[in-house]
């Protein structure tokens, strides 16, 4: 593999430790040939000794030997991200392909690539991006103009961790390599979607960011919404950076809020004090660095359709929330009810539900069977597989395309926008009150006169 610098700018933040070089590490166990070069970077003076302290102690105890001797040789470089003289610095100090992962607040990383203009950008560069990308349809849109200005499409790594989530790709090699899925992945077959992410964490000191942005932002309109248009997308002719990226566009193209009713098909919702896993939480409007006057969610729940031939008539629902227990993260699919079931049947015939839970990574198959008792007496019943460990790998995936230059895994410019396209209803119901914000103990399942999923 050709070597190639991987800058991390923002080198000393939460990010960074908490995620990219504990991803970083276990790329590198899997992958202990990668050629990688690793250089923080930020405008704080920190030491290359103090700096690979860091990247040891992120990557944990017995860290893979490739690991070991990147921890060992990496570099840390002081420079101004927003700054011409800066990056070109940054850049002027590559070997082999240039990769700059921007580990920093968007506003930060918008500045910078503007910054960048002004400078000559080496062919190959790659640019990787966490979310959010912009705050709505035409800030999405300008960044998307910035970015063409430097390096092509497919050199962008819109980052959503999701995409790498290997629950995911469980869900596609199911569905198209199954003929018993396939034939049935359609509005003939499949009556509601439900994708739902509740966890059992608080606001764990992210005021800053979270405050700002919600359970809508922060989940539904990036992660979920690119979870829905893989379960929603046509079949593409293959699994090719483009051809995948091209048929989950298309599915977002075709989304709209449920019925074009903002106030019906969603809900949103914050929790007050209570007990989670053992453990006190206070209300959300009483944590630390929260501003109650701004109403920020910590639950919401949306509806959409894909107005498609495979997809018209079906309920999308997608949902996130915060001190939510039990913790509930699944992709379900529910069957519509066989056409006929024939007379003298005992007991209720339960909708047929596919469901993929993440991490660990389990597929389930709710079906009906005898029960053992009477001859023609109906129990549900549930086929369970294991499918691995799943999501503590989302990132190192991710991480692996970037390294890779595969942006298959990556969030395509105009996605970013149809995301924000598709929510715009439902954030102005919101914005002018015209869905109340419902309240939710910490440790329960959320409001209780809210619809049952």
């Amino acid at each position: 593999m050709a070597e190639t610098t991987l800058f991390i700018l923002g080198a000393t933040g939460d990010l960074t430790s908490r995620l990219l070089l504990p991803a970083l590490e276990q790329l590198l166990a899997l992958e202990p040939e990668r050629d990688v070069r690793l250089v923080g970077v930020g405008r704080r003076e920190v030491s290359d000794d103090q700096w690979r302290d860091r990247v040891r102690e992120a990557f944990g105890d017995g860290p893979a030997p490739a690991a070991a001797r990147l921890a060992d040789s990496t570099t840390y470089l002081q420079a101004d991200l927003g700054s011409a003289d800066g990056l070109r610095t940054i850049l002027g100090s590559a070997q082999g392909r240039p990769i700059l992962y921007f580990a920093v607040p968007p506003a930060i990383a918008q500045a910078s690539c503007e910054a960048m203009t002004d400078v000559e950008v080496p062919s190959g560069t790659i640019l990787a991006l966490e979310k959010p990308f912009g705050t709505d349809e035409a800030s999405a849109h300008a960044f998307n103009q910035t970015l063409a200005r430097l390096v092509p499409e497919n050199q962008v790594f819109r980052v959503d961790h999701f995409l790498g989530q290997s629950i995911l790709l469980d869900l596609i090699g199911v569905r198209f390599a199954n003929r018993v899925f396939e034939p049935v992945w359609s509005a003939d077959h499949i009556e509601s979607v439900l994708i739902r992410y509740d966890e059992t964490l608080g606001l764990e000191g992210r005021a800053g960011y979270y405050d700002k942005a919600g359970a809508f932002i922060d989940m539904l309109q990036s992660h979920l919404l690119e979870l829905l248009s893989v379960v929603a997308m046509d079949s593409p002719a293959s699994l090719a950076e483009r051809d995948l990226r091209d048929a989950t566009a298309a599915a977002l193209r075709a989304t709209r809020v449920w019925q074009g009713d903002p106030v019906r098909a969603s809900h949103r919702a914050r929790y007050t004090a209570g007990e989670v896993n053992g453990h006190r939480l206070p209300s959300y409007t009483d944590e630390e660095g929260v501003d109650p006057a701004r109403d920020t969610e910590t639950l919401a729940e949306a509806t959409f359709e894909v107005c498609t031939a495979r997809w018209a008539g079906v309920p999308f629902t997608l949902r996130s929330g915060k001190a939510i227990e039990p913790a509930v993260k699944e992709i379900a699919l529910t069957f519509r009810p066989v056409r006929h079931l024939p007379e003298q049947f005992r007991g209720e015939a339960a909708s047929n539900v596919l469901r993929f839970s993440f991490g660990p990574d389990t597929m389930s198959l709710r079906l009906n069977v005898h029960d053992g008792s009477h001859p023609f007496d109906l129990k549900a019943t549930e086929l369970d597989a294991d499918l691995g460990v799943g999501s503590p790998r989302a990132y190192a995936e991710v991480l692996s395309g970037i390294l890779d230059g595969d942006a298959t895994l990556a969030v395509r410019g105009d996605t970013a926008e149809q995301c924000w396209r598709i929510v715009a209803p439902i954030l102005d119901a919101w914005r002018s009150d015209q869905v109340p914000i419902d309240e939710y103990p910490a440790g329960s399942s959320g409001p209780t006169d809210w619809p049952t999923l």
